[in-house]
C-alpha cells in the first residue's frame, strides 16, 4: 500500500481506487488547460514557433532520467523509418498546435482539437487496414459535423487560425496511427525519446527563422510550460495505469470546461453557443470512438 511521508495512506491510497484514478485524469486536463493558456500567453511577445522548439526541449530534458536508466540502447528502433515519419508528424501537429493557440479563442481550439480521435480513426482504416462499423462511421460522421458547425462555413469566413488547429489534430491523429504500428516492434520508452528528440528537431528551423532571444521572465514561463505538459502527461499516463481506459478516456474532454473557464478569466473570452454546440457534438462522437474500441479489444 502506498503510503505518505506521515505514514498515513488515506490520501495517496486515495489515487489508487476509481474515484481517484478519474480525480488524477481530471487534473491532468487541468495541467493542459493551464499549460495551453500559458502558450497563449507567452504567444503574445515570443513567436508560437519559438515556444513550441522551447517546449520540446524541455520536454526531453524530462526524459533525461529516462536515458541515464536505459543507456543509449534506449533509442535503438525496429523501425527507424516510421519513427522520423512519427516524428514529423508529431513536431508539425506541435507547430501548428501552438501557432492556432495564438490565434483562437482557447475553448474553440481545445473543442477542435479533440477531433484527432476521428482522423486516427479515419487514418486507421486508411493505413493499417482496420475495418469499421456503421456505428464507428455514424460517430465519425457526427464529429466532423460538429466541426463544422464550429467553423460554420458559409455563414461567416473560416478563420486561419481555426484551419491551422484542425490540420494540427489531423496530424496529431496520424501520430496516433503510427504508435500503433511502432507499439507493435518498439518499447514506450523509445518512442517517448524519438519523439522528444524529433520535435526539437522538427521545430529548430522554424523557431530559428524568427528567432528572439527571451527574457529571464519569458524563460521562466517557457520553463513552466515544459514542466506544466510534462507533469500532465505524467497525471494521465498514472491516472490509465490505475483504472480502465474506459473510465479515465473520457475525463480528456473536462478540458473544454478548463479551457472555457480560464480563457474567460485569463482572456476575457466566451464561448458562443456554436462552439458549445459543435464541442459537444465532437466529445461525443470521440468518446463513443474510443469506448467502442476499447470494448472491442476486450473482445479479441
Amino acid at each position: 500500500m502506498l503510503t505518505g511521508p506521515s505514514g498515513s495512506s488515506r490520501p495517496i491510497a486515495f489515487f489508487a481506487t476509481a474515484p481517484g484514478a478519474v480525480t488524477l485524469a481530471v487534473f491532468s486536463t487541468a495541467l493542459f488547460a493551464s499549460m495551453h493558456a500559458l502558450v497563449r500567453y507567452v504567444s503574445a511577445d515570443l513567436h508560437p514557433f519559438e515556444i513550441a522548439f522551447f517546449r520540446s526541449v524541455f520536454g526531453l530534458i524530462a526524459l533525461l532520467p529516462l536515458i541515464v536508466r536505459y543507456g543509449p540502447g534506449a533509442f535503438v528502433s525496429r523501425q527507424p523509418r516510421l519513427q522520423l515519419l512519427r516524428g514529423v508528424i508529431s513536431g508539425t501537429s506541435l507547430l501548428c498546435w501552438f501557432y492556432g493557440l495564438s490565434l483562437v479563442p482557447l475553448a474553440e481550439a481545445t473543442a477542435l482539437s479533440f477531433t484527432n480521435v476521428i482522423f486516427a480513426s479515419l487514418g486507421a482504416v486508411v493505413f493499417l487496414r482496420e475495418r469499421m462499423g456503421i456505428r464507428r462511421w455514424s460517430a465519425v460522421s457526427v464529429g466532423l459535423i460538429g466541426v463544422l458547425i464550429i467553423l460554420r462555413p458559409g455563414e461567416a469566413a473560416v478563420s486561419a487560425g481555426a484551419l491551422i488547429v484542425v490540420i494540427a489534430a489531423v496530424c496529431w491523429g496520424g501520430g496516433t496511427v503510427i504508435i500503433k504500428q511502432l507499439s507493435r516492434t518498439d518499447p514506450t520508452v523509445t518512442i517517448a525519446l524519438w519523439m522528444a528528440t524529433m520535435m526539437i528537431a522538427v521545430s529548430a528551423i522554424p523557431a530559428y527563422l524568427v528567432w528572439t532571444w527571451p527574457t529571464p521572465g519569458q524563460l521562466l514561463w517557457l520553463a513552466l510550460i515544459g514542466a506544466l505538459a510534462s507533469a500532465g502527461t505524467l497525471a494521465y499516463v498514472q491516472a490509465l495505469r490505475l483504472a480502465q481506459a474506459t473510465l479515465i478516456v473520457p475525463a480528456d474532454y473536462t478540458r473544454l470546461v478548463w479551457a472555457s473557464a480560464i480563457g474567460f478569466l485569463a482572456f476575457g473570452e466566451l464561448p458562443d453557443l456554436w462552439t458549445w454546440a459543435g464541442g459537444f457534438l465532437i466529445i461525443g462522437s470521440t468518446v463513443y470512438i474510443a469506448l467502442r474500441e476499447s470494448r472491442l479489444r476486450r473482445t479479441k
